[in-house]
């Protein structure tokens, strides 16, 4: 799953994955970026319009949004829904970079949108909280079943003065957390490939759940490794 993020000096970054996945079909999905915060566009009326134009342009797997972490009510809004009607006509899944300001919403459109299966990166921005992870979590975890809400177990090194540090041990209680809250059907691995490389090498980043997450059951190591994200790309493939 390539995702895509026109961030600094990266404009083209929607054309880039387009090309690897013309190159390789056969290994890559693209998920193509949407409005990014650091974009003019960013939740400006005519959201749902320009994802209507990348879809017919790119024809992606699913499409990737990233938030500002100050919640400004968008996914609540009538541009955010007109969004996820889009992706539930597309068959796209929707993939969040995102602070625990807004798991409440993603809540809400989750409940809304149970076709639309929502990722959310990086152990859902918890290490990265500014009011620490106790904090994080409780605006966080939650009993509720939403089977379409799912979160990447990956970016271990960020929000730690010890990046180097390995197997990053807080966040690796975070990834635990988040596994006793929502069950090892809702996670996903992902390698942050490649920005893991300034602190772990892409093995290191594998081998964090396969060797370091004991509270994974060997029987759901597959549903991490792979299983889970298969399970999405063939049910919007077919959706």
């Amino acid at each position: 799953m390539l995702i895509n993020a026109r961030i600094n000096r990266s404009a083209d970054n929607n054309e880039y994955g387009a090309a690897a996945v013309a190159a390789y079909p056969d290994r890559f999905v693209q998920v193509v970026d949407l409005d990014g915060r650091w974009d003019p566009a960013y939740h400006i009326p005519g959201a749902a319009d320009r994802l209507r134009v990348l879809v017919d342009r790119f024809r992606p797997g699913g499409v990737s949004h990233y938030l500002a972490p100050e919640n400004d009510g968008w996914l609540r809004s009538a541009e955010g829904r007109a969004v996820f009607e889009v992706a539930a006509e597309e068959g796209l899944f929707v993939n969040f970079a995102c602070a625990p300001s807004w798991q409440a919403d993603l809540r809400e459109v989750a409940r809304e949108f149970p076709t639309v299966t929502i990722l959310v990166n990086h152990l859902a921005g918890v290490t990265l909280w500014g009011g620490g992870v106790e904090e994080a979590l409780a605006l966080t975890l939650s009993a509720e079943e939403l089977p379409n809400l799912l979160v990447k177990v990956s970016g271990f090194a960020y929000g730690t003065d010890r990046p180097w540090e390995y197997p990053n041990r807080e966040a690796l209680d975070v990834a635990r957390a988040l596994h006793d809250s929502w069950g090892p059907h809702r996670l996903v691995w992902g390698s942050d490939w490649p920005s893991v490389t300034a602190h772990l090498s892409y093995r290191q980043s594998l081998e964090l759940i396969r060797e370091h997450a004991p509270f994974i059951a060997p029987t759901a190591l597959p549903l991490v490794l792979g299983d889970n994200l298969e399970r999405i790309l063939t049910r919007e493939a077919n959706a």
